[in-house]
């Protein structure tokens, strides 16, 4: 049995213990939500999807418009960029009849507004990843080639067949193709518009993965989120120094990589 003086002990330890859990309780930081700074320094991805899925993704030059529009506002604050298209096809192609139509004059137009839009994907300091399926055929071809990083499901078709009917690849298909697999290896592409394979595109290096069946497009993420939390900066160099390489002699291209090192490493 407890005497009196032991109770009032007991009491005091008890009120003793009760005070120090809450001046704890006051030091430990809150678990922050949806509306707080940290997550809002999240890395984030934005995927956009190409829809036009009765003509299998053909690139209308309206299609085009409304994907140049979403490079220009939608992806300022992500940090990287996914383009996919529908199961049966990334993108059958350009929208040819539509193009047949044009000028010369309306040609140069072109290539001026929505025609921009592979220049414009390819020139964006985010790093980009293209999940490919289905078809993925001239202009699907070319929009794939300006991304920084190609997935691509097992059965995924692809081809130029410009040649075939009187063109050639012109959105930066044959300048993009010849840096990728070499000129050889573009010309039997080009000049013969065949088609080929994931297993093709893999061997040659113009994909860096084939995807599980059906799951491309959750591949695409998973990239895109690893590249969303590199150092932002870091990256887009990177990006400008190896598209530079490809053309610079080897020793302009060494100087390049050692101004940058030494940029970032200031920056950091």
């Amino acid at each position: 049995m407890w005497r009196g003086n032991d109770r009032q002990t007991a009491r005091q330890e008890k009120h003793q213990r009760h005070d120090h859990h809450r001046h704890n309780a006051r030091r430990i930081p809150k678990r922050r939500h949806r509306g707080d700074r940290a997550h809002r320094r999240t890395p984030r991805h934005r995927v956009l999807t190409l829809r036009r899925e009765r003509k299998l993704n053909a690139l209308s030059t309206h299609l085009e418009s409304v994907l140049l529009d979403a490079l220009h506002s939608q992806v300022r604050t992500s940090r990287a960029v996914v383009v996919t298209g529908v199961p049966r096809a990334f993108s059958a192609g350009a929208d040819t009849g539509e193009l047949r139509e044009l000028t010369p004059e309306r040609i140069a137009e072109y290539y001026r507004s929505s025609g921009a839009v592979y220049e414009t994907f390819a020139a964006l300091s985010q790093p980009t990843v293209a999940a490919l399926s289905g078809y993925c055929i001239g202009g699907g071809l070319e929009l794939a080639l300006a991304a920084d990083i190609r997935v691509a499901d097992p059965d995924t078709v692809f081809g130029l067949p410009e040649v075939g009917i009187g063109i050639l690849p012109s959105s930066g298909g044959v300048t993009r193709l010849v840096r990728e697999v070499g000129p050889a290896r573009t010309r039997d592409l080009v000049l013969r518009g065949r088609r080929f394979g994931a297993p093709e595109a893999y061997t040659w290096g113009l994909i860096g993965e084939i995807a599980e069946g059906g799951t491309v497009r959750e591949k695409a993420v998973e990239i895109a989120t690893e590249l969303a939390a590199q150092p932002r900066l870091a990256v887009s160099v990177a990006k400008q120094v190896i598209t530079a390489a490809a053309d610079a002699p080897r020793e302009a291209a060494l100087l390049l990589e050692q101004l940058a090192y030494a940029a970032l490493n200031r920056s950091g």
